[in-house]
């Protein structure tokens, strides 16, 4: 459990990280980051990191194709996480 901890919390921090980095490209006209690669970050376990990169710097809030995917992931993660925390081990 420990080690899912630290790594739920650096997955969250690099998502963070990725997506200030994707937003900061944006407003100098450099390469982005590509959307997979963003949702992947988030899929892998940053959405926590991710939703609050999004909010705290307005990244990837109008786009609608990329919302839908993004909150999808996060709801087959809670579905996720439902099922394993009531699963009673049969």
């Amino acid at each position: 459990m420990r080690v899912l901890a630290i790594y739920l919390a650096a997955v969250n921090v690099l998502a963070y990280g990725v997506y200030w980095l994707d937003k900061r490209r944006a407003a100098r006209g450099s390469r982005r980051i590509p959307e997979r690669e963003l949702l992947l970050w988030a899929a892998a376990g940053g959405s926590l990191g991710a939703f609050l990169s999004m909010r705290a710097h307005a990244h990837k809030t109008r786009k609608r194709s990329f919302r839908l995917s993004f909150y999808g992931i996060i709801a087959l993660q809670l579905a996720l996480a439902y099922f394993l925390l009531t699963a009673d081990g049969q």
